[in-house]
């Protein structure tokens, strides 16, 4: 198994490559097609349902500036999927590289606990979690907006800002009652 590497390879001029990783591949591709309509940054995206990636074109593979996790809640597969592509992750890609994002957090029927998981994971790692809302375009247009704003960080298009210096800002917390229980 090889690790994915942030800083193997060089970067491009006034372009930013994204790697979405998501074990059902729903939202994947609907948010491909929204970060690809960027007009002022040339957005290579790049699909994944797991890693590690196949080694036959690792030669021809551009830097990944950002690697996303996307966890559908209604199902456990997918966060499992998520937490063991993690090892297959070089550590320089915790430095600013990484985020999660979450799929239908607001369905009743997803158990608080695998929410809990998720932001535990998050926390764990100093990496953004996000939420999105894949069931409409306009929540897929908001969900891409908010991944382009971190993709431009870490593909070194914004002056003065750097990945780690963002992932600082935007981390997910745990606050310390989450694992005492609730008496509802």
């Amino acid at each position: 198994m090889s690790l994915l590497k942030p800083f193997s390879k060089l970067p491009g001029i006034n372009s930013a490559n994204i790697l979405l990783v998501e074990f059902e591949e729903t939202f994947q591709q609907s948010l491909a097609d929204a970060l690809v309509e960027e007009t002022a940054v040339t957005v290579n995206v790049r699909l994944a349902k797991s890693l590690p990636l196949p080694k036959e074109n690792e030669e021809n593979r551009p830097r990944i500036d950002l690697v996303v996790f996307i966890i559908n809640l209604t199902t456990e597969l997918s966060f499992q999927s998520a937490e063991a592509s993690l090892k297959c992750l070089d550590s320089g890609f915790f430095l600013g590289k990484v985020c999660f994002m979450v799929t239908n957090a607001r369905n009743a029927s997803v158990p608080t606990e695998r929410l809990d998981s998720v932001r535990k994971l998050a926390a764990s790692l100093h990496c953004p979690l996000l939420f999105a809302e894949d069931q409409t375009p306009a929540g897929v247009t908001n969900a891409a907006e908010r991944l382009l704003t971190i993709l431009k960080v870490t593909a070194g298009l914004v002056p003065m800002t750097t990945a780690l210096y963002l992932s600082n800002l935007t981390r997910c917390t745990v606050p310390p009652d989450i694992d005492q229980p609730t008496f509802d």
